[in-house]
This record gives structure tokens, sequence and C-alpha cells, in this order.
């Protein structure tokens, strides 16, 4: 047993000295509560401290309704933050990676819960992540509607923590967004990432600072700030613009860039017998992308099936929509484009193999 472990000399066991901190834990819900309180919606019942959140879902509002679900975390852009010490971002990186699944079936984010594991707790450290997860629900427009903080001692480190949550969204039935309505002809607009998102830590930290051995507080010329702070750039939440998007347009469905890339993601919002061509030459993904496939030497097949390549989000929507769109999401400041169609699939068998329906063509500008 470790001297911070072991208990006074005739004194008996007690949690404390197994390494968790009961008080501790108040501590940080007191010092994230004012921050939890205000991502709310009139649905919440009562305020935290109860052993479930209540939500009153109105059901007289709805005809039809569907509840769709989403649980993610952030991977290990944690360790980024642990490093640089900084706290305060990680948590609308996971509610962008939960919400943004949401509205890919057209479904409005209603409430989400967390759940953040810790080695040894440190309050002002969880109520900075749990103040991103609030500011995150704002942006979004749902509840934080609850979550767990648990001290897992022995099993992480003390300075180490993870995160994940939960999201429940609505949707009418006859309005839910599906690969069926998607037809030929129809186009993809991309939604501009902000950078890497939350997907592809496990490679960018790799080549960054184990081959490159690049410094976190390093200030990179490409980036115009330091290499940690590019790293930490939070993942955009799409939320609230796509839904404007889906209420305004004939949109058919929508794919979330995460892991396997645009390929990947979008052949899973692909009907049988249609396929996407994507256009590399419409975009230049940003130099963090280049930076890290000229560092570790990675080839471009890789980068594209790791990465988002700065696409965070593609609207399949009709031709006839696609002005109206990008009028739309350029008056919403979310950077957009045309990146390609849906056409029918060829004479040739069924492709197999991740993301063997959507082909990528032509090359990227500078890059």
């Amino acid at each position: 047993m470790s001297p911070t472990t072991a208990s006074p000399e005739g004194a008996g066991a007690s949690y404390a000295s197994a390494g968790v901190d009961i008080e501790a834990g108040e501590r940080a819900v007191d010092a994230f509560r004012p921050f939890a309180e205000k991502a709310s919606r009139p649905e919440v019942m009562g305020g935290i401290g109860g052993f479930a959140g209540l939500f009153a879902l109105k059901i007289g509002k709805y005809t039809e309704p569907v509840l769709a679900s989403s649980t993610d975390g952030v991977g290990t852009k944690v360790a980024i933050a642990q490093a640089m010490d900084k706290h305060d971002t990680i948590g609308l990186d996971l509610v962008a990676m939960v919400v943004d699944d949401l509205i890919v079936c057209g479904a409005e984010p209603l409430f989400l819960q967390d759940y953040i594991a810790v080695g040894k707790l440190v309050p002002e450290h969880v109520a900075m992540v749990v103040k991103g997860i609030a500011e995150g629900c704002q942006l979004a427009g749902c509840a934080l509607l609850g979550g767990e903080t648990a001290e897992h001692p022995g099993m992480m480190e003390d300075g180490g923590y993870d995160v994940s949550a939960t999201g429940v969204g609505i949707v009418e039935a006859d309005a839910m967004l599906r690969p069926d309505r998607v037809r030929p002809g129809d186009v993809l607009v991309a939604m501009g990432s902000s950078g890497l998102h939350s997907n592809g830590y496990s490679l960018a930290r790799h080549v960054l600072l184990d081959i490159a051995r690049m410094p976190l507080e390093g200030h990179v010329e490409e980036f115009e700030h330091t290499l940690g702070e590019e790293l930490l750039v939070p993942t955009t939440i799409y939320a609230r613009d796509c839904l404007a998007l889906a209420a305004e347009t004939g949109v058919r469905t929508f794919a979330h860039i995460t892991g396997g890339g645009l390929a990947r993601n979008l052949e899973r919002v692909l009907p049988a017998g249609l396929e996407a061509v994507v256009e590399r030459n419409t975009w230049t993904p940003a130099p963090v992308f280049k930076l890290i496939a000229s560092r570790g030497r990675v080839e471009r097949a890789e980068m594209e099936k790791t990465f988002n390549m700065g696409v965070g989000m593609v609207a399949v929507l009709p031709a006839d929509d696609v002005d109206r769109a990008l009028a739309m999401l350029t008056a919403r400041h979310v950077p957009a484009w045309v990146l390609g169609e849906v056409q029918r699939a060829g004479d040739q068998p069924a492709p197999t193999g991740i993301g063997a329906r959507v082909h990528l063509e032509g090359e990227h500008p500078r890059f």
C-alpha cells in the first residue's frame, strides 16, 4: 500500500484510505452546479441531486413521436486536455459527438446525461469539464439532465479522466430523415469542420508527439497558435443549423463525418443501388491534416479513413434546394459548399469494403 493510501496506524480502513474522496465529489457538484443549471429546458422537472433526471415530454405536441438516442465519448483527445491542463472545452466535444449523431435522422436533442470517470477527483477539473458540457447543451438546445462522476483509484492515473454521454432526441415519424429518402441526382452539401473534431487522436498524437516530437506548447506557424491549442479546438455542434435546414428545405438525410471519414459515413446514409461521387477539388483541408500527413508520411487512404479531412457534416438534398441551403448556412456562419452528388450505381456487382459506394475523385488543392 502506498503512503498516500495507507491508513494511520491503529485506524480502520476507510473509503478515503482506499482512494475515494466523497467530500471532493460534493465540492465538485457545488462547483459545477451553476453551469449545469443554465443548461435546461421547460420540460425539465426538479433540479440537480435527484436519483433520476425527470423530463416531462409534452405528448400532445406530437402526432407520432419517435425517440432517438446516441452514446459517445471523445476518445484520446482527453489526453491532450490533461497534458495542457485545460479542461473547459472537452465537454463541448462530448456534446457535439452525441447530439450531431441525433440530428442525422432529424431528431431534436432533448437532453443529455454525462459520465465522468477519474483516477483521483479534482473538483476544479470536473467543474470545468461540466462547464463545457453545459455550454454545449445550450448551443445544441438540449438540457443537461444529470450525470455521474466516479473515482477509480488504482485503475486510472491520479490526473486522468475519461468522459462519455448519452443523449435523447425526438422526431415525428413522418419527418424522420433516413437513407430510403435519398434519390439519384441529389446533391451533397458539405459543412466545414473546425479541425480534427474528436476522431483520429491516437494517430495524430502518435505522429505529432511521438514521431515528430512537437511540443504542445510550441507555436506552429501554419496555425498561428500552439500545437496544443490547435488540437483542443472544440468539435462543431451542428444540431441547430441542421434542424433549421431540415425545416426549410427538403433535406433527405445528413451524414455526421466521424471515425471512418467521408466515405464510410456517407455510405451509411445511401440506400442500395445508389452511390456518391465526392469531388476533392471543392475544398482544401485545414493545415493540421497536411501536417499530420507530412510528418508521419501517412498515406492519403489512411488519412481519409481516419480523419474528417475538413468536412464535419454533409446534407443530402434535392438539387433545387441547394442554393437555399447554402444561403441559410452562410447566414448562420457555417462554411458550406457543394461537395458532390448521388447517382445510380453502375452495372458492376455491388462493391464491398468500407466506403466502397463513395468515390473520392480529383485532388485537394494545395494539400
